[in-house]
């Protein structure tokens, strides 16, 4: 597919304000999601738990598109049309995470590296089939005593690179995801410089293996405090310093950044965007949040077929909040009043 037309698909998930679900949780990890809301990790419960939110009357306006797992995009809905057919009759892009996870990167102690490159080309070309116009590839980066190593973030910025250049041969708009994690105790100085190194890096080796910059998304964390730093700072200089560490790393031409929540409260994931977006940049700023679009959804829901509506009104509401913040028009009196 030419870049023009993986620009446009690109263009058209993060148009108008805004941002992209993240359902594309892995069986083990949607299985500590529901254990903490008491219910049954079956395959019918996890289907009709996404069911839920794709089905959500008018987050079509708030989403333009929604990360899927393997076992979902094989799914329906309740009526039987396959979820990645659902998605597209109301504009929504469907996408499809490919990694196989992180695993421990050898001879360097604490850091991963993601794997399933082998055999991606094929897999992309049945995704395609099934439905899926974008994926995704998360690499994660870990801060600690002498971590990140530079060998962890070259294979990582050169994994992240195959991926996306096989993504893009199956006219798949790849979403590049470099994590630096928050779960340490280092200062929102050391996270700054941590996103600097890992973007250069990331941008240097998709350059060198040919990937269309125009044809695909950025999903990054904010540059942002380590949950056990005793200084936590606040939203201003989490926006302040993010864009500043973007403007000297991540090319002009990149068509959208949707930041990941890495951990924040829904609401904190909210400020922070909000307070980014109203900085500012040269490319449309917005969302790709899993727990931060999900966790007042499931918590209403508790799988209980008759509390589906009040799941999908939590969700709706937090993508709404969410696309106002990408647009820098959202406030706390704002989120308190329509909760009211």
């Amino acid at each position: 597919m030419a870049a023009q037309e993986l620009n446009a698909i690109a263009k058209s998930i993060v148009a108008d304000h805004k941002g992209v679900l993240a359902a594309d949780e892995s069986t083990g990890t949607i299985k500590k999601r529901f254990d903490a809301i008491g219910v049954e990790s079956t395959e019918e419960n996890r289907r009709a738990y996404r069911n839920l939110l794709f089905t959500t009357p008018g987050s079509e306006e708030c989403v333009g598109g929604v990360i899927l797992y393997d076992e979902t995009i094989r799914q329906a809905a309740d009526d039987g049309t396959p979820f990645p057919e659902l998605l597209a009759s109301k504009g929504v892009v469907p996408g499809i995470k490919v990694d196989l996870g992180a695993q421990d990167l050898a001879g360097h102690p604490g850091e991963k590296v993601t794997e399933g490159l082998d055999g991606l080309r094929a897999r992309f070309a049945e995704y395609h089939g099934l439905g899926a116009r974008f994926s995704k590839w998360r690499a994660v980066i870990t801060i600690g005593d002498g971590i990140p190593t530079d060998a962890c973030l070259h294979v990582n910025a050169h994994a992240l690179a195959r991926y996306a250049a096989l993504s893009q041969e199956a006219g798949i708009v790849p979403i590049v995801e470099p994590e630096v994690l928050m779960d340490a105790d280092n200062s929102i100085e050391r996270c700054h410089e941590v996103t600097s190194r890992t973007l250069h890096l990331v941008f240097e080796e998709l350059d060198r293996q040919g990937v269309a910059l125009e044809g695909m998304l950025l999903k990054p964390n904010m540059v942002i405090s380590g949950k056990g730093c005793p200084t936590q700072a606040l939203a201003a200089e989490v926006a302040e310093r993010t864009i500043d560490c973007f403007l000297r790393r991540v090319p002009a031409m990149v068509p959208g950044i949707v930041f990941l929540s890495g951990g924040q409260s829904e609401i904190e994931a909210t400020e922070n965007l909000n307070a980014i977006s109203r900085v500012g940049g040269p490319w449309p700023l917005s969302f790709s949040y899993g727990r931060a679009l999900q966790a007042s959804a499931l918590e209403a829901w508790r799988g209980d077929p008759a509390s589906v509506e009040a799941g999908q009104d939590a969700f709706l509401h937090r993508a709404r909040m969410n696309a106002l913040a990408a647009a820098g028009d959202w406030s706390a009196e704002l989120e308190e009043a329509v909760a009211a």
